[in-house]
């Protein structure tokens, strides 16, 4: 019996030829039809949002700049039917409650979030704290305030800045556990095995290797998580509340905040409490868009690559 050329040369049978795609005109024309209509659908809805949220932006710039003037900054919020007058109080309330809400928020939910993608993993109590932490990021703000408020407000007798940071820390915490769990796992496990090779333990790898490596993930979603709570104005109704002067410096009493101070001016007969309102509304707009600018940035350096 004769063999084959192929076994005579020792080299392995061609892979039969792959059938070419079918060209675009070779498609059915239902096919054409329902692929452009899903692009002019896309891009009317495109157009749609970018126009409906371009709108909202551009009637804030044009209403908020109106109100911004040195005294925006130096005076504090005017009494009802007064002229004049600015947000201080507001700005430095809203800076003091959201600083302490994110210094109590960080270390917990960075801990937190790496307790379940280092130590937990997989386990029954790490699968609880996950559920647990959905369900606290998509709960209503509103809901933390009124937990505030019979937790901390009723028994110390009147509203403070403390209650509101907790308020606020609240809220961030699901945020920064969720990002610091994710940036871990993207983590390379040869990173923890050479860590491990070296007789260096678990602490000291993820301290050394593991935090670094997602260090810029992990700020990111501290931003995140400021910008998130920077805006809240339900939780605080509830628990700093409000107030035309200066604050106590032991935040107990009502405290100026400007999510407050926007809610409320703005549903005022007054003018110049509604130009305030536009003004403050532009200025907490600002912040949280810059918040945001800085948080991408760090994400996309070299670091977050």
């Amino acid at each position: 019996m004769s063999a084959s050329p192929a076994a005579v040369s020792g080299s392995a049978p061609a892979a039969p030829a792959r059938p070419a795609p079918p060209e675009w005109g070779r498609v059915r024309a239902g096919r054409r039809t329902a692929d452009k209509v899903l692009i002019v659908g896309c891009t009317l809805a495109t157009a749609l949002g970018a126009i409906v949220l371009g709108s909202i932006l551009l009637m804030l710039i044009i209403q908020g700049v109106q109100g911004f003037s040195p005294a925006l900054f130096t005076h504090v919020t005017p009494g009802p039917g007064s002229e004049g007058g600015g947000i201080a109080n507001a700005i430095l309330g809203s800076l003091v409650m959201t600083a302490l809400g994110i210094v109590v928020a960080t270390p917990v939910g960075v801990l937190a979030g790496t307790y379940l993608a280092e130590y937990g993993r997989t386990s029954h109590l790490a699968n609880l704290i996950r559920f647990l932490n959905d369900i606290l990021l998509s709960a209503p703000s509103i809901l933390i305030g009124l937990f505030v408020y019979t937790l901390m407000v009723r028994p110390m007798g009147g509203y403070s800045g403390w209650a509101g940071a907790v308020a606020l820390a609240i809220i961030a915490t699901p945020v920064i556990v969720r990002t610091t769990e994710d940036m871990l796992r993207l983590v390379p496990g040869t990173l923890r095995e050479a860590g491990a090779a070296l007789g260096a333990p678990l602490s000291i790898v993820i301290r050394s290797v593991t935090w670094r490596a997602a260090q810029s993930g992990i700020v990111t979603g501290v931003l995140l998580a400021l910008a998130r709570i920077a805006g809240e104005t339900a939780p605080l109704l509830f628990t700093a509340l409000n107030n035309n002067s200066w604050f106590s410096p032991n935040l107990m009493g009502g405290v100026a905040n400007l999510p407050v101070m926007i809610y409320q001016f703005a549903l005022s007969p007054y003018e110049n409490w509604r130009q305030l309102a536009w003004a403050g509304a532009l200025l907490i707009t600002v912040t949280i868009l810059g918040l945001s600018i800085v948080a991408r940035l760090v994400l996309s350096g070299p670091k977050g690559r």
